[in-house]
């Protein structure tokens, strides 16, 4: 399946332009950014919940290449992304791992229960068949191998007070399955998965309300979030996360 539902290639917004447009466009990559922070946090949660042995890791839209930067002394990584800049940035901040240009729908071509890990960062909203998607990385993975997800949370508990087609989850355009976090739950359990964790990533989206500097309110909605990240810890609810983390190992073949 190539498009959304309504004639449009999804694929379509997979371009250079894309790391100047959406939420890119916003969001400093610079030392101690929130990227920054998130990846080395990312990197813990790998090495924390994947099998010891180390093995193989798969990122499915491996975006810049960071976080393989990251692991690549742990694991023998390998990246996947539509755009040909990804790879190429891939291939220079992760030398020692292996990059492809490719639709997530290539992964059919790894071999199975190849992987001990497989991690998708804001990649499984983007997707026409994300439910089908979840259902090759079963395949991959070894028993009991690591898959990690992180995507939009719809419902959020603040998102009421945001415009809903303006703010980091609807901005946006290239969101074409935002769901909420059981639906993301079943779709794991229905395809071999057992979810250890699901849980937020902050408020991060700020301002909320009105009069108050925005500063001030990063401060203090998003002051729970930056402790998670340096304690390296899981303990946000998954309702007060703009994101919600996921967490899941295989357990059955499907």
């Amino acid at each position: 399946m190539n498009d959304d539902g309504n004639g449009d290639d999804y694929r379509q917004h997979y371009t250079r332009e894309y790391f100047s447009k959406w939420n890119y466009s916003d969001r400093g990559l610079g030392r101690y950014s929130m990227y920054w922070f998130a990846r080395r946090y990312y990197a813990h949660l790998i090495r924390e919940y994947a099998p010891p042995d180390g093995g193989r890791l798969l990122e499915l839209g491996c975006g810049l290449g960071h976080l393989l930067g990251l692991l690549q002394d742990d694991f023998a990584c390998v990246g996947v992304d539509l755009i040909d800049y990804s790879i190429s940035q891939t291939r220079q901040n992760a030398p020692r791992a292996t990059a492809h240009q490719m639709d997530v729908s290539g992964i059919a071509s790894f071999e199975a229960a190849s992987f001990s890990a497989v991690v998708a960062l804001h990649l499984v909203e983007h997707l026409p068949d994300p439910a089908g998607t979840i259902r090759d990385v079963n395949r991959l993975l070894k028993r009991g191998g690591l898959w990690l997800f992180a995507t939009p949370h719809p419902d959020y508990a603040l998102r009421g007070f945001k415009d809903r087609q303006t703010d980091a989850i609807g901005k946006d355009e290239t969101h074409i399955n935002v769901h909420p976090p059981p639906v993301w739950k079943a779709w794991c359990e229905q395809n071999g998965f057992v979810v250890l964790k699901q849980f937020g990533d902050g408020l991060w989206d700020v301002p909320y309300l009105p009069f108050i500097p925005r500063i001030a309110q990063f401060a203090l909605f998003g002051l729970p979030a930056f402790l998670q990240v340096v304690t390296r810890s899981t303990h946000t609810p998954v309702a007060l996360g703009v994101n919600q983390i996921n967490i899941a190992l295989k357990v059955e073949d499907v």
